[in-house]
């Protein structure tokens, strides 16, 4: 980051009031009638509902549209364990989003815990307030735990963004990309650089769409995943393989597939040159990519390319997922959010950068056209059909497995044919 943007990032944070984010009233409160009704003595009435139904804290309570983002700041962005405060900003941040994509509202929660034990502990006690959880930040592997036991404790949904919301776009773009070139999601060789929370879990999900064990090769900082490795944890033991190869290098030649998630410049020209014919490469580290695009197009004309940056095409950013999830889920009332909604969410984004492009999304990136194809794979995040069909799609696939509370949402339109 330049000194200039430095400087511009501080001055836009520390502006009155310092911060993102702010608690507004959504309610009148002007009159003494106004005051009766909000505290004493009305308010008295909506907790004698509560108390009898529990269900009517939806009806007469910010529950409901209501979603704590909680870290324990020990995965920041690209800056690593950093401590709960610091990771504030980060997630003001994801409360900005979460309002300006689905309007939904967010408490942030930087939380100071020794272990997971008393993170989950904390968390879970919080279940009253939300009507989901957004947890944010937290390093591998103990993200996975944590959130298994939240999923298991709670009634309502509890969501890694880091693992799912990676992994829905991850699933969505590539499903595209294959199709672009000509591959199959059985057959593709995928190597995947990195195995903390969002690579394990995207390689899960691509399974879970037909991708095949024996085809991905997961490599961590100590190299290839393999059967002869005696430091793998629970999480990185189901992909090793009996297999000769050792080092990324190895890996890459004839992949048909690479996704990264792990640092910059950490493939070179080399590398992409010894891959498949019409190779898919998914450079996802921020800000500076495991290889930059133009190096990538250099070295092969017939690569489709995507990144985590928004100033080149095909950008996976998570944007495009978990305010659209949760505003699905939340609608229905949903006890959590399962695979099958993530996979609506897939299919929902897949579908949707195959039609054509709004005139109100060209004049947002300022371009003339934009079309299917190598340079457009993935939809943009300002897209303004994202808030109709992904909380549409997740509803529905939260719907047909019954873990839904209430119908479905009238406002949404019909769902997307999956089956095309």
């Amino acid at each position: 980051m330049t000194e200039k943007t430095r400087d511009a990032a501080l001055s836009y944070h520390a502006a009155t009031p310092p911060g993102k984010i702010a608690v507004i009233p959504t309610k009148p409160c002007e009159t003494q009638d106004d005051l009766a009704l909000a505290y004493t003595p009305g308010v008295a009435e909506p907790v004698r509902a509560i108390a009898a139904d529990p269900e009517n804290a939806y009806r007469y309570t910010a529950k409901g549209n209501l979603v704590a983002v909680v870290s324990d700041g020990t995965a920041v962005l690209g800056l690593g364990n950093v401590g709960a405060l610091a990771s504030k900003p980060v997630l003001e941040g994801k409360g900005v989003l979460f309002k300006r994509f689905a309007d939904i509202d967010v408490f942030d929660l930087e939380i100071n815990a020794s272990s997971a034990e008393q993170f989950i502990e904390i968390v879970a006690a919080l279940e009253p307030t939300f009507g989901g959880i957004n947890l944010e930040d937290i390093a591998a592997p103990a993200c996975f735990a944590i959130e298994k036991a939240l999923s298991a404790r709670l009634s309502i949904p509890v969501f890694h963004d880091d693992q799912h919301g990676t992994a829905v776009i991850v699933c969505a773009g590539l499903l595209n990309a294959l199709e672009l070139q000509g591959k199959s999601l059985k057959t593709a060789r995928i190597v995947c650089l990195g195995a903390g929370a969002a690579g394990i879990t995207s390689m899960r999900l691509l399974m879970s769409l037909g991708a095949t064990a024996e085809n991905i090769t997961l490599v961590d900082s100590c190299g290839v995943v393999h059967s002869e490795r005696t430091d793998l944890n629970d999480y990185k033991r189901p992909f090793a393989h009996v297999t000769p190869l050792r080092t990324l290098r190895e890996a890459m030649a004839g992949a048909d597939v690479f996704v990264g998630v792990a640092a910059a410049d950490l493939v070179d020209a080399s590398m992409v040159q010894s891959m498949a014919a019409r190779p898919i490469v998914f450079a996802l580290a921020n800000p500076v990519p495991e290889i930059l695009p133009e190096v990538a197009h250099a070295a092969r004309a017939d690569l489709v390319m995507a990144t985590g940056r928004s100033d080149y095409p095909n950008q996976v950013n998570n944007v495009l997922g978990f305010p659209f999830i949760f505003r699905g889920a939340l609608d229905v009332r949903a006890r959590t959010i399962n695979q099958a909604m993530q996979l609506g969410a897939v299919h929902a984004l897949s579908a949707l950068a195959k039609e054509p492009v709004p005139a109100e999304v060209l004049r947002a990136y300022r371009l003339e056209r934009l079309t299917y194809g190598a340079e457009y794979f993935i939809p943009k995040p300002l897209d303004p059909r994202l808030r109709e069909r992904v909380p549409a799609a997740v509803a529905q696939a939260a719907i047909d497995t019954g873990v839904a509370r209430a119908p479905y949402p009238q406002h949404y339109p019909p769902c997307p044919d999956r089956s095309s």
